[in-house]
């Protein structure tokens, strides 16, 4: 059992679920059915993966970069008492071809000057570099290899990053768009993009 200490410590380097997160697991949950098989990029807490494998019966993996993440998805899980596999991973480098019906990803957007970034692990989770597309530019390009013919990416995008780029780009890589969610706040509009072959 982590004691309280360490779960903070874990708070500081693990993003934490919030409006963001939220809104891309009730998409995905809208959007997942049972014995679906469901690849949660960048998984953080593991907030969204456990929530769509709890409330859909899907076979949910969840993967991040972040090692600290890892650890808090799974023991997130384990006291949730939700089956979930966790892998470290960078993006979808590991997983096999056609593997997933559903790929869910709330990546690092927001726009941050390159040279004023930290190296730790929460700068990892939050940056996306100056334009803030830094991430989801690489995840467009090699998401369409994991996933099964029918398959669906759910893509949280903020206003922030441009959303008519990242649809250029997921175009570019034969994707058809369509906006399933969507939250307005005074900074931003969050939306969660499904994303199809065309």
């Amino acid at each position: 059992m982590t004691d309280l200490a360490d779960r903070r410590g874990l708070e500081t380097e693990v993003y934490q679920p919030a409006e963001d997160s939220d809104l891309l697991a009730t998409a995905a949950v809208e959007a997942v059915a049972a014995g679906d098989r469901v690849l949660d990029v960048g998984t953080g807490s593991g907030y969204v993966a456990g929530t769509v494998a709890a409330e859909t019966g899907a076979r949910v993996v969840a993967s991040d970069l972040n090692p600290h993440a890892c650890r808090q998805a799974r023991e997130r899980a384990a006291e949730a008492g939700v089956d979930l596999d966790v892998v470290r991973a960078d993006l979808v480098a590991p997983f096999r071809d056609g593997a997933f019906d559903a790929v869910l990803f709330n990546p690092p957007y927001l726009p941050a000057n390159e040279e004023a970034e930290r190296d730790d692990w929460m700068e990892v989770a939050l940056s996306g570099g100056e334009t803030g597309r830094a991430v989801v530019d690489p995840f467009l390009d090699a998401v369409g290899r994991v996933l099964a013919p029918s398959g669906v990416v759910l893509l949280l995008v903020s206003s922030l990053t441009g959303v008519d780029e990242v649809l250029a780009r997921a175009a570019d890589r034969g994707f058809a768009a369509e906006t399933v969610a969507e939250e307005s706040f005074p900074f931003e509009t969050l939306t969660v993009q499904a994303l199809r072959r065309d």
